[in-house]
């Protein structure tokens, strides 16, 4: 088996400085790293138990395939502040009908984003007698 000590997921936007902008600002990540200089430098963010390093440049948008699913505390309140930060929402909160709470956003560059809140009763939570 593959010991694996670390992993992030790998974007290349189309406008580095413009998904800083909205990974660093908008969403307020965290920064883990930097490297590089000039506008295709890099920059790594924490992603809860993961990375996303946003670097380099593509000429063309990630396929409509890469999506993120970033688990949040509280749809509604990343909601409202994500709004006030002028991100664009797709879809507000909704609870699905397997009991997540789940909003979409996209990044710049069209990247589906979900933010997923995890209510204290569902089972992904918990399981009893394990």
């Amino acid at each position: 088996m593959v010991h694996v000590l670390s992993s992030r997921i790998l974007l290349r936007p189309t406008d580095p400085e413009r998904s800083r902008v909205f990974y660093g600002d908008q969403l307020g990540l965290a920064v883990y790293r930097e490297f590089g200089t000039g506008p295709e430098r890099g920059t790594v963010y924490f992603l809860g138990g993961g990375f996303l390093e946003v670097s380099g440049r593509s000429e063309t948008p990630p396929s409509p395939a890469v999506r993120l699913w970033l688990q949040v505390a509280d749809a509604a309140a990343a909601h409202e502040e994500l709004r006030a930060k002028g991100v664009a929402v797709v879809r507000p909160p909704v609870k699905e009908p397997w009991g997540l709470i789940e909003m979409w956003i996209e990044d710049p560059d069209g990247t589906p984003i979900v933010l997923v809140e995890v209510p204290a009763d569902h089972p992904i939570r918990s399981r009893p007698g394990i």
